[in-house]
């Protein structure tokens, strides 16, 4: 299976999964997986945008169409000021070349996002991490635990918005 270009994929998931990539009319993109121009700077991206809902789609289509094989990590982001976060898929062939992104923006009070887990296992430890780290909740994770804090830690450290403690919890004494 031939390396494909951003643009190739985009114009294949437009084309074979209708629907998927983020448009004009869902008032978070351009139908180009982008913002609207006016959007800040920050929350522009050449990369494509994808209905969250979808992910299990466009993931499967990626691995058994494109023979995607290799989902190599996903990286959470936090726009705190734009209430939003996003999560950056990375997908390579096992053959070797360049990276496949796709990303998925959902709000932050209601940061749910489908597990690939169930039909990726490789999934599992990084679905895992942004459920503890950041509360995004993994709908369909079959063990949606925290993997790095104690089940009685409160809160996610990794917002932008969690409170700052500094050193506070070493003994100065």
């Amino acid at each position: 299976m031939p390396i494909i270009s951003r643009d190739e994929l985009r114009e294949r998931l437009q084309r074979d999964l209708s629907g998927v990539v983020v448009t004009a009319a869902s008032n978070t993109g351009n139908g180009a997986g982008e913002p609207p121009k006016e959007a800040p700077e920050l929350l522009r991206t050449s990369d494509i945008l994808i209905q969250a809902e979808r992910l299990p789609d466009v993931a499967t289509y990626l691995r058994d169409t494109l023979g995607y094989g290799f989902l190599s990590d996903i990286v959470a982001v936090d726009y705190l000021a734009h209430g939003l976060f996003e999560l950056v898929y990375r997908f390579y062939t096992i053959e070797g070349g360049g990276e496949l992104v796709i990303k998925v923006r959902v709000p932050r009070e209601q940061p749910d996002v489908p597990s690939l887990t169930p039909i990726w296992p490789g999934a599992d430890l990084n679905e895992r991490e942004a459920y503890d780290l950041f509360g995004i909740n993994f709908i369909g994770h079959p063990y949606l635990k925290r993997i790095y804090l104690w089940d009685e830690f409160e809160g996610y450290p990794m917002r932008k918005d969690f409170p700052k403690q500094g050193d506070n919890y070493l003994d100065e004494g």
